[in-house]
């Protein structure tokens, strides 16, 4: 009986952080949230009872159907007689693309950066973070509208903004973990064995440097959401009539007292998604920084 339990490999590494994962209900939770939602993303063309732009003038402001409404409109339509669960349904959709959009450029440029300044440091290094450092110290917000203004409005120059504007982050967790891995006694034999700096840079290094970043990703996702339904609620990022969930919320105030479901929905849909990626963030973080596994 002990030889056989003897004989029983270990785990693997990405068995012990699933493991470690499932510990955190709410990450888990976040997660089957996040699935929910990008299920729905993919099959908004199927799931969407009606299309996301179409305007039913004999159904304007119609209550959900729990409120009075009817069962052709289930969350009740706006103020033009759009139907708002088609509209939340594709919102979902752009909500995703905008996350994986400004989290893949804002993950590449900010590891490039910040690889950049720990392996070359000198004046490389000074110029680098000296530049993120004047990003940080203003808010977010305030510069994500400015590039937009500069830019224009619209969905991709806002996607723009809002890369450029979590760049820092990336580029600054890239930059300490970089440090970090080159006091390691398996860089200096690399250099030794004659491995060039492209190839310590990313063959050597930077798989040792994916578990923050992938955190950061996780919850930059949400922060982007977050930051794009802002720009459109200012009407600087989704025109109308975009099915974008900040937009919706922009279009929507003045009806705020008397067509509460027009306003409260959007609203909802973007505290869920958020709340569901950092969930799923803090699960991760736990599970992949083996400091603060119990």
């Amino acid at each position: 009986m002990s030889a056989e339990i003897r004989d029983v490999p270990p785990p693997g590494p990405l068995a012990d952080v699933w493991a470690s994962f499932t510990e955190n209900k709410g990450a888990v939770a976040g997660l089957v949230v996040i699935v929910a939602i990008a299920l729905v993303a993919i099959l908004a063309d199927v799931l969407a009872p009606h299309s996301p732009i179409e305007q039913y003038r004999d159904a304007l402001l119609v209550p959900p159907v729990w409120a009075g409404g009817s069962w052709s409109h289930p969350l009740g339509t706006d103020d033009i007689g759009r139907d708002i669960l088609s509209r939340l349904i594709h919102g979902a959709r752009l909500s995703m693309i905008i996350g994986s959009i400004v989290v893949t450029l804002s993950l590449v440029a900010g590891t490039v950066l910040g690889l950049a300044a720990a392996f070359f440091k000198g004046v490389t290094d000074i110029a680098i973070m000296r530049l993120m450092d004047i990003m940080l110290a203003l808010p977010s917000l305030l510069l994500a509208i400015v590039i937009v203004a500069i830019l224009g409005p619209g969905l991709f120059n806002a996607m723009i903004a809002v890369s450029i504007v979590t760049l820092p982050h990336f580029t600054r967790l890239a930059r300490a973990s970089a440090m970090s891995e080159l006091t390691r006694e398996y860089v200096a034999s690399s250099r030794l064995a004659g491995a060039g700096s492209l190839r310590l840079m990313f063959m050597t290094v930077l798989p040792n440097c994916l578990a923050p970043l992938i955190v950061q990703a996780t919850l930059g996702f949400s922060n982007a959401i977050l930051d794009a339904a802002a720009l459109g609620f200012l009407g600087l990022g989704a025109q109308p009539p975009t099915p974008e969930w900040g937009t919706m919320l922009a279009g929507s105030l003045q009806f705020i007292q008397r067509a509460w479901w027009v306003v409260s929905f959007p609203g909802f849909a973007i505290l869920v998604t958020v709340l569901a990626f950092n969930l799923m963030g803090d699960g991760l973080r736990d599970a992949l920084d083996p400091k603060l596994k119990r």
